[in-house]
């Protein structure tokens, strides 16, 4: 589904400033795979995902996705094939606009975004639905603006808008670092439920090691711009954090990573 192959990234290449994010970085993914990322600040977990978004251009390499080479493809273009929810909850969404105008100009990734004719009925009844699986009582708030609603709210929307039309791969980067443990724990719930549901290829980078083995068939840890550590399978379902600490010889400080 998804296959990096030597991708390099440098920023401020020649200068004093210069740092290299990503370097000689290989990765293949299954369909349906959902495969947690961890690894230190500056490991190149969040650079990956821009990457792959087109956000960044690469230096060298290849991104490769469902067979289609996206190393060259601008961003825009790319959105209708990638899904994505990021850390700060305040993106996403159109504060300004309601909860179902949100919805809508989702449900319209990939074709021109624009309302002009208005969203119909049967749209309505999907998109009330839809929140309905979300158990925060929004379907009774669809006019609502988005900018009224918690940052819990808003990340579970963004959740939903980004996996409204089933994304040929989900980018979470850190997308519940930013709520407090109990909203987190719900997002991560739904998180589950709709990659589980649909059978979305998935990467979700986390600092949170529970969090990382707890959810997901696999996991990566990432350093220095390069996968070091690939779990999968049985080996990951009986890891403990304990675990990964003392088999990787991981330090908390240096590694900056929550158990």
């Amino acid at each position: 589904m998804l296959e990096l192959k030597n991708l390099n990234k440098t920023f401020n290449a020649g200068t004093v400033n210069e740092k290299k994010a990503i370097d000689g970085l290989e990765l293949s993914l299954e369909p349906g795979d959902f495969v947690t990322v961890i690894g230190g600040n500056g490991a190149g977990k969040s650079t990956m995902l821009n990457l792959i978004a087109g956000v960044y251009p690469v230096d060298d390499g290849l991104i490769r996705l469902n067979g289609f080479n996206l190393t060259n493809l601008p961003e825009h273009k790319r959105a209708r094939y990638l899904g994505r929810v990021f850390q700060d909850p305040m993106m996403g969404t159109a504060a300004t606009m309601g909860i179902e105008e949100n919805l809508a100009l989702a449900y319209r990734r990939g074709k021109g975004r624009f309302l002009g004719s208005g969203i119909t009925n049967a749209e309505r009844d999907m998109y009330r639905e839809k929140l309905a699986t979300l158990g925060l009582g929004l379907e009774d708030r669809m006019t609502s603006k988005v900018g009224l609603l918690s940052g819990g709210q808003r990340q579970a929307l963004t959740l939903l808008m980004a996996t409204l039309k089933k994304p040929d791969l989900l980018l979470l980067d850190e997308h519940t670092a930013a709520l407090d443990p109990k909203t987190a724990d719900k997002v991560l719930q739904l998180t589950e439920e709709i990659v589980s549901r649909d059978q979305l290829t998935t990467l979700m980078v986390t600092h949170n090691m529970k969090n990382a083995i707890q959810y997901g068939n696999r996991l990566i840890m990432m350093d220095a711009g390069r996968v070091v550590v690939d779990i999968k399978g049985e080996e990951k379902k009986n890891l403990s954090v304990r675990d990964l600490l003392e088999k990787f010889n991981i330090e908390n400080d240096r590694m900056l990573l929550s158990e």
